[in-house]
Parts: structure tokens; C-alpha cells; sequence
């Protein structure tokens, strides 16, 4: 029985295609986060910010983190796309719309994706 060629897998939540791009991985992740933040910002009503950080750390980054060793994105327009996540979370807080996105991570103690993809490679070659 010949095998039949295909343009695109997925295997363990991970799409892999043809090509080895991530492209729709990345956009596959952005849409579970951005559902789950969206959904967040409609159901809690007093946002403090220990609150939800702890739901972002909890319910929305495990998507844009999950197996980011195999793979995290190369494009900057995909990097940028998944950091609209996290930027869009920090703008749900009244009072630091007006800040720059850097200093709202250091206001929520919280890094950048790739700052946290790069330490998750780091971690993972530690291994």
C-alpha cells in the first residue's frame, strides 16, 4: 500500500505542514488565547490585576506556550501576532492603557513570549 502524501499533520495538539512552518500553529494558538482572554474580559467584572494575572498564567498562556520547542515561531509577523495576546491582556486592566507595553509587563511581572519561548529552549537543551 503506497503512502499518500499530505500538506499538513497534526500530532499531540501540534500542527506540523509540508513546508515546516508554523504559521498555522501560531494562528491555531492565537485563537484558542484570544477566545479564552476574550472570554475572561466578559465574565469578570471587578479587574484587579493579582486576579488576572493569575487567569492568564493559568487559562491563556499555556496555549501560546504549549511545546514551543517544536515550533516556536521564526516570522516576526508571527511573533507579533501571539505578543497581541499578551498586550491586549495588559490593556484589560484600567489605568495602564497609557503605559508603554514593556513597562505594563513590569507593572504584572510578567515577560515578554519570546522571552519566555527563549527560556523554554533554554530549559529544554539543558535537559
Amino acid at each position: 500500500m503506497p503512502l499518500t502524501e499530505v500538506t499538513q499533520e497534526r500530532d499531540l495538539g501540534i500542527t506540523v505542514k509540508s513546508d515546516l512552518k508554523s504559521s498555522q500553529q501560531c494562528l491555531q494558538a492565537y485563537n484558542k488565547a484570544n477566545k479564552i482572554l476574550g472570554a475572561i474580559n466578559q465574565s469578570i467584572v471587578y479587574k484587579k490585576k493579582d486576579v488576572l494575572v493569575k487567569l492568564c498564567k493559568s487559562l491563556v498562556r499555556p496555549h501560546l506556550e504549549y511545546c514551543t520547542a517544536a515550533w516556536s515561531p521564526h516570522y516576526s509577523k508571527h511573533k507579533d501576532i501571539l505578543e497581541r495576546i499578551q498586550h491586549r491582556f495588559t490593556h484589560m486592566v484600567p489605568g495602564l492603557k497609557s503605559l508603554p507595553s514593556e513597562q505594563q509587563l513590569i507593572k504584572f511581572h510578567l515577560w515578554s513570549l519570546e522571552e519566555q519561548r527563549v527560556r523554554a529552549d533554554l530549559k529544554f537543551t539543558k535537559l
